[in-house]
C-alpha cells in the first residue's frame, strides 16, 4: 500500500476538461454533493437520489478520461473501513423506524431486523456516493493544487503550511520505506516465507518499522534545518497568488450547486405528491 503512494497523483496529471477546472470549483461542487447526500433523511428516496448522484459522478469520471480500474481499486481500499461499521447496523435498532421485525435469530440473543437491514443499505448508498466524490476529486486534482485552492478560499496560512509539510513528509516516508524494502529484498528476506521461523520474521519486521520511523525523523530534521537556514520562521507561510475563475468554471460550479439542490428537492416533492 505504501508503494502506491508514489502513484497516488499519477491520475491527477492527466489532461482533460475536468482536470483543468480550478481546484476551488471541484472542492465546492463535490462537497456540496456530499453535504446534500448526507443531509437527505433516511428513507427509500435515498436510493433514487443516490443513483442520480452516482450517474452524475460517473459522467464526470468519463469526461476526465480516467480508467474505471483506478476507481475500483481506490473504492476497494476505502470500502472495508465503512463496510464494517455499516454491517453492524443490522443487529441493532435505531430511531428512524417505529417498529422492527426480526428476520433471523442468532446465538447469544442476537437478532437481525428487516428495518435495520434497510437502514444499513441506505448507509451504504450514502457512503459509496460520498467516497466516489472524494475519489473523483483526488484523481483529478493535484495535492498542491488542492492546497492552493483551499488557501484561496480562506484556509488559514498556518494550516496551509502544515498540510504542505505533511504532503512533503508523506513522500519522504514512502521514499525511506522503499530504500529499506529494497535492502531487505537484496538480502533475500521475505516476511511471508514459511521456511523462516515466525518469531524471526516478526522480529525483523519490528526492526524494519522502527528503522523507517527513525530514518524518516532524521531526514525530517535535516530538511527542517535546511529550512531554517533559508529563512523559515514563525511568520512563514505558503505564497499563494490570486487566480480568478474563468466563465466556464463559474458555469460548472453553478451547475453542480443547482444539481445538488434541485435533484433531492424535486424527488422529495414528487414522492410527497404521489404518496
Amino acid at each position: 500500500m505504501i508503494e502506491e503512494l508514489f502513484y497516488i497523483e499519477k491520475a491527477a496529471y492527466r489532461d482533460s476538461f475536468i482536470h483543468q477546472i480550478d481546484a476551488r470549483v471541484k472542492i465546492i461542487g463535490l462537497f456540496a454533493l456530499i453535504i446534500a447526500m448526507v443531509a437527505i433523511p433516511y428513507s427509500s428516496l435515498v436510493f433514487t437520489i443516490g443513483i442520480l448522484f452516482f450517474i452524475f459522478l460517473a459522467i464526470l469520471w468519463a469526461l476526465a478520461g480516467l480508467p474505471w480500474l483506478i476507481y475500483g481499486k481506490r473504492l476497494l481500499m476505502v470500502l472495508p473501513f465503512g463496510f464494517f461499521i455499516i454491517i453492524f447496523q443490522i443487529f441493532f435498532t435505531n430511531r428512524y423506524y417505529p417498529v422492527f421485525h426480526v428476520i433471523a435469530n442468532l446465538p447469544f440473543g442476537i437478532h437481525i431486523y428487516a428495518e435495520s437491514v434497510e437502514f444499513a443499505i441506505i448507509l451504504l448508498v450514502k457512503f459509496i456516493v460520498c467516497v466516489s466524490a472524494i475519489i473523483l476529486l483526488s484523481s483529478t486534482t493535484k495535492l498542491h493544487d488542492m492546497l492552493e485552492g483551499a488557501g484561496r478560499m480562506g484556509l488559514p496560512p498556518e494550516f496551509a503550511l502544515t498540510f504542505g509539510m505533511m504532503i512533503r513528509y508523506l513522500f519522504v516516508f514512502g521514499y525511506i520505506y522503499r530504500k529499506i524494502n529494497e535492502s531487505l529484498t537484496t538480502r533475500c528476506f521475505d516476511p511471508f516465507n514459511p521456511a523462516l521461523s515466525y518469531r524471526y520474521r516478526m522480529k525483523q519486521i519490528g526492526y524494519t518499522v522502527g528503522t523507517i520511523f527513525i530514518r524518516s525523523y532524521e531526514q525530517g530534521e535535516r530538511v527542517y534545518t535546511s529550512m531554517l537556514c533559508r529563512g523559515y520562521g514563525k511568520d512563514s507561510h505558503i505564497f499563494i497568488i490570486k487566480k480568478p475563475l474563468r466563465a466556464a468554471e463559474w458555469s460548472f460550479l453553478l451547475f453542480c450547486l443547482i444539481f445538488a439542490i434541485i435533484v433531492p428537492i424535486t424527488i422529495w416533492l414528487t414522492a410527497i405528491r404521489f404518496f
